[in-house]
């Protein structure tokens, strides 16, 4: 093996020590607490929070027999169930249209991704005013009096509705990207053997957006069961509605968090972590089954 000058030697030096606080802060900020959560899976938090006790399995197996857990991992999954493809299938639609020439597209763009760059405090605030039920803009322009956040069988709804609001910018952005990576001339021969524009769409454009659409999917199941903020800022957790919109993530911010008992957290995140990584390997063996690359 061919011995290092001593230039080589300390340009490596000098390489490893630009990189050596981004190799620190990802061992510090991201792999440690990786660790620690399992660790902490099988352990039952000491008195004021102090020192660990092992056991084993014992949280795992009353996870399993806490009914609330499943509750919670239920709204999760309704929320990605019914968010998700909706939001899906606006932005793209939203895309395909600001796709083509017109007046003031990038001003329709802009206006369609502004909920991504609002803070999630002020949108749930903005949110709160028009679900009220007394003085809310929805029911002064419906002429409805319905309690969008303190009903059980509409505020998991009206979650939703601000869920899809906020996820539409973010969606568009991407399939619009992916848009414009088609090639026009795919169009071109395809009105030439006589293609309508809606059988272009379904035979053209979602074949060749596939990659990008299972990008999104699969980034958006996964950020919808990680769901916190919205609820937790959009509901008032004395509400009887409460328990139809929390979600499993926010269970774990209680145990953690609120009642001291990291332990049981921990194991409430391990259980997600298993269930996401059963879900993202599903969706990566079924890929090739649907996903076409050029």
């Amino acid at each position: 093996m061919k011995k290092m000058t001593s230039r080589q030697k300390s340009e490596a030096i000098w390489g490893l020590a630009f990189v050596a606080p981004t190799i620190i802060g990802l061992l510090i900020l991201n792999y440690y607490p990786i660790f620690e959560t399992f660790y902490q899976s099988v352990c039952k938090t000491g008195d004021f929070g102090i020192g660990n006790e092992f056991i084993g399995l014992k949280n795992f197996v009353t996870l399993i027999h806490d009914k609330e857990v499943f509750r919670t991992l239920f709204n999760s999954f309704r929320y990605a169930a019914v968010s998700l493809p909706v939001t899906i299938a606006i932005s793209l639609v939203l895309a395909v249209l600001l796709n083509r020439k017109m007046k003031g597209r990038g001003i329709y763009r802009t206006i369609y991704f502004l909920p991504m760059v609002c803070a999630p405090a002020a949108v749930a605030m903005v949110w709160k005013w028009l679900f009220n039920q007394n003085y809310g803009l929805l029911n002064h322009i419906f002429g409805t009096d319905i309690n969008w956040i303190t009903d059980p069988k509409i505020a998991w709804i009206s979650v939703i509705i601000v869920g899809v609001w906020s996820g539409i910018g973010n969606n568009m952005i991407l399939l619009l990207g992916g848009l414009q990576d088609i090639p026009k001339d795919y169009y071109e021969a395809a009105a030439i053997d006589g293609s309508t524009g809606i059988h272009s769409f379904f035979h053209i454009t979602i074949p060749l957006l596939s990659p990008m659409l299972f990008f999104i999917i699969q980034t958006g199941i996964i950020g919808a069961l990680q769901l916190f903020d919205l609820p937790f800022m959009l509901m008032d957790q004395s509400s009887r509605a409460w328990p139809t919109v929390k979600t499993i993530t926010y269970l774990f911010y209680e145990y953690a968090f609120e009642k001291g008992d990291k332990g049981y957290g921990s194991t409430i995140v391990v259980f997600m972590v298993v269930i996401i990584g059963i879900i993202t390997f599903i969706l990566q063996k079924t890929e090739k089954k649907w996903v076409h690359y050029e």
